[in-house]
Order: C-alpha cells, then sequence, then structure tokens
C-alpha cells in the first residue's frame, strides 16, 4: 500500500506534465501567443498616446502575468532541460522575468524598455523569422573579415577626405577624422551625398568627383553587395541541409528496400527449389 501511495504522485506529476506538454505542442498554442503580443504592441502604443491609463496600464498587467503562465506551462510541459536547451527560450525567460523584476520599481525608463523588447518576442514565435536571425547569426563570423575590409576603406578615405577636403566645407563634414567618418556613412547610404557633400566640394576642387565616385562604388556597391552575398549564402544553407537529409534518408530506404527484395527473392528461390526437390523425390519413390 505503501509502495502504491507513493507511485500515485508520481504518476499524477507526469500526466500533469504530459497534458501541459500537449497543450505547449498545440497547434493553437503559438498562434495564440503571437495574438497576445501583438495585442501587447497595441497596449504599447496605446500608452504613447494616453500616459498613465489605469485601463492600459491594467491590460500590461494581465499580459505580463499571461506570459508568466505560458512560461510555467513551457517549463512544467517541456522541462528545465528540454526548455534551456533553446536559446531563443532563454531570451524568452529573460524578457518575462525582466517584466516582474522591474514592475514594481521606480526604474521606469528601463520597464518601457522591457516592455518594447516583449516585441521581439514575435521573432522565435514565427519561424519565418526565426529563420532569418538565425542565417544572421551564423553569418557573423564570415562578416567579419568584410568588416575589417569595410574599417580599412572607410578610415582612409576619412584621412583623404579630412586631409584635402578640410576647408572646403564646414568642420562638421569634414573638419575631423569621426566627422569625416560620419560623412562618409551619409555618403554610403546616398542621403543628400550629391547636394550637401560632394557638389560644393566639386564646384571648389574638381579632382575631388573621383574620391566620391571611387567610394560609392567601393563601399556601396561592392562591400554592402558581399554582406548581402554572405547573409544569402546562410540563408539557403538550412534548406540544403535539410534537402540533404532528405535524400540520404531515401537513400537508406532504397537500400533497404533492395535488400528486402533480395532476401524475399532469394527466400522463393529456397522455396521453389525445395518445392522442385520434392517432386523429384516423390517421381523416383512412385518408380
Amino acid at each position: 500500500m505503501e509502495l502504491k501511495n507513493k507511485e500515485e504522485p508520481s504518476i499524477n506529476n507526469r500526466s500533469i506534465r504530459e497534458r501541459c506538454r500537449q497543450i505547449v505542442e498545440h497547434k493553437n498554442f503559438q498562434p495564440i501567443v503571437i495574438g497576445i503580443i501583438l495585442f501587447n504592441g497595441l497596449v504599447i502604443v496605446a500608452e504613447t498616446y494616453m500616459m498613465g491609463n489605469s485601463v492600459l496600464l491594467a491590460l500590461d498587467k494581465i499580459i505580463v502575468w499571461v506570459f508568466v503562465a505560458e512560461l510555467i506551462l513551457k517549463l512544467f510541459g517541456l522541462g528545465f532541460r528540454g526548455y534551456f536547451s533553446d536559446r531563443w527560450n532563454i531570451f524568452d525567460f529573460s524578457i518575462v522575468i525582466g517584466s516582474i523584476v522591474f514592475y514594481s520599481t521606480p526604474f521606469v525608463s528601463v520597464l518601457r524598455l522591457i516592455r518594447v523588447l516583449r516585441l521581439i518576442r514575435m521573432i522565435p514565435a514565427i519561424p519565418a523569422l526565426r529563420k532569418i536571425i538565425d542565417s544572421l547569426m551564423k553569418s557573423v563570423p564570415a562578416l567579419t573579415g568584410i568588416l575589417g575590409l569595410s574599417v580599412l576603406i572607410f578610415s582612409i578615405y576619412a584621412i583623404i577626405g579630412t586631409t584635402f577636403f578640410n576647408g572646403v566645407l564646414p568642420d562638421e563634414f569634414f573638419g575631423s577624422f569621426h566627422s569625416s567618418l560620419f560623412t562618409l556613412m551619409q555618403v554610403v547610404t546616398f542621403e543628400s551625398w550629391a547636394s550637401q557633400v560632394a557638389r560644393p566640394i566639386i564646384n571648389e576642387i574638381p579632382w575631388a568627383w573621383a574620391y566620391f565616385v571611387s567610394f560609392i562604388i567601393i563601399g556601396a556597391l561592392v562591400i554592402l553587395n558581399l554582406v548581402v552575398a554572405v547573409i544569402l549564402s546562410y540563408l539557403g544553407q538550412d534548406d540544403e541541409a535539410k534537402r540533404e537529409e532528405q535524400m540520404d534518408r531515401l537513400y537508406k530506404e532504397n537500400q533497404e528496400l533492395k535488400q528486402d527484395i533480395k532476401e524475399i527473392k532469394q527466400l522463393i528461390l529456397d522455396r521453389h527449389d525445395q518445392t522442385t526437390s520434392n517432386k523429384d523425390d516423390v517421381h523416383e519413390n512412385s518408380r
């Protein structure tokens, strides 16, 4: 009896955990979470127009506790090891815990930041967004070389600009190394670079067109396209890996099927030989 009484709580806990797991893995669970996150975004936007509104604050508290309930369901259903094995779950956990910790503190700016960060939970909730961010994170090591090349090119052109264009435009453009870097960032994004930066300098220094044209070709067209190419290559890697995995699985199934057919064929041949041998024995006995 005592053994049965000890086993009953463990069985009940296992059944409750299984129910929580079924709820978390249900096809409608994730869309509901996405809907709550979107509603949370609408509440945050509304708070920018109606600061301190009691209804909006009450809704925000309800949303926080809904997220806490979601967190508890996932922790209990997936288990601590299963839950924290996914780094996106770790991010969700930190956001929810931060919302609880800072809710009753005087750090209003931190609380507002946490509220905004809650919207980032949309990324792990939507597989397409999650795939893009994962690909970006995987491409970071490959982008370090391009980043180093970009820093080198920007530094060279900033030094040239500071040296030759220092007295043409106000100091805010090419007056120092850091202001030249900021001006080059404006040029590479094509934000009023011709009318505000390039043409006034070309009117004073005619050869300056070569400076701006070469920088745009190298900085905007070549380097930025290299960055896009690297990111796109990593975006396609997951699909290629899944395709290779499917092909490997099909190949193994095909090999297993061939082996089964070969064994069946051998059994049929053995059976046929045995039947033929039995007929020959019967025929010999009849003689």
